[in-house]
């Protein structure tokens, strides 16, 4: 919670710095804006949508993922998962987590929007086609993201950029259309506005998406260190990263809605919510050293 409020009251701070600049330099008196108005507007719709995203977060992986919860272990796999996963929550200082499976090529994922009651789900290709240690080393990986609170960052990360690029879209729409219906009598939005918003959305959006992808890609630096930490030891985690790149090389990958939740995501640069994974075993070996 506190880093809920944390990013919710920083947003505001932004934004109500932003009013002031923007009341200063009389910008609602040429658009016939109210930015109060409007930043609250931008607020409501900016972080509604990231935070009912969160508090769904496990239900949707539930179901578009065809997990399987392990309520009770079946067999001497799923008792071992449990246990690893127990063990690691227990030495990161969080809630057990549950715990699933899922059929699906190698990978794993952790989601939830509070730390002590997260989900953490291995793919049955990730048993198949790993060791025991490099499968251990992946439910670190993915308990230190419940750890770290990447899932709620992750979301109010997506709401401030939400917010921004409604406002600005907006507030730019007002712009163009009051200098394009300059000296007319007509009242309410124009065709300049509707217009502008749709494109500046569109833009905006793309940007605001390469920002998140970018502090996806920190985050994932930051669950291999933790589960280097919960490990002893960054090697398991090495092994375990150069095995996953050359299972994904021919392999599928996960749902685009569940990527970035992954241990493994695509190849893509600016967009990408995981770094290399060259990258990511060059930063163990650094931190190793």
């Amino acid at each position: 919670m506190k880093r809920i409020m944390l990013f919710v009251m920083t947003n505001i701070a932004v934004m109500v710095v932003v009013g002031i600049v923007t009341s200063l330099l009389g910008v609602g008196r040429y658009t016939g804006t109210n930015t109060g108005q409007l930043m609250i507007f931008s607020l409501v719709v900016g972080f509604s949508g990231a935070i009912i995203s969160l508090l769904m977060s496990k239900s949707m992986a539930k179901m578009s993922m065809g997990v399987k919860i392990i309520n009770q272990p079946a067999n001497a796999d799923e008792a071992w998962i449990v246990d690893t996963v127990r063990k690691f929550a227990d030495k990161s200082g969080i809630g057990m987590p549950e715990v699933g499976i899922y059929e699906g090529e190698p990978n794993a994922f952790a989601t939830g929007a509070f730390k002590n009651s997260a989900l953490v789900a291995v793919s049955t290709g990730l048993l198949r086609g790993m060791t025991r240690e490099e499968v251990e080393a992946v439910i670190g990986h993915e308990v230190a993201h419940v750890a770290n609170g990447d899932m709620v960052t992750m979301a109010l990360i997506q709401g401030v950029m939400n917010t921004f690029v409604v406002f600005a879209s907006r507030l730019i729409g007002s712009l163009v259309d009051g200098f394009l219906r300059r000296g007319s009598d007509s009242s309410g939005p124009g065709i300049g506005y509707y217009a502008t918003t749709i494109v500046l959305d569109i833009l905006f959006g793309v940007l605001a998406g390469i920002i998140v992808a970018w502090f996806s890609r920190q985050r994932e630096f930051r669950a291999d260190r933790g589960a280097a930490q919960l490990m002893g030891q960054p090697q398991s985690m090495m092994n375990a990263l150069a095995r996953l790149g050359g299972m994904h090389a021919q392999g599928q990958e996960m749902p685009k809605n569940m990527a970035a939740m992954g241990i493994a995501g695509s190849i893509g640069k600016l967009f990408s919510t995981h770094p290399p994974m060259e990258e990511r075993i060059a930063a163990l070996k650094a931190y190793q050293g």
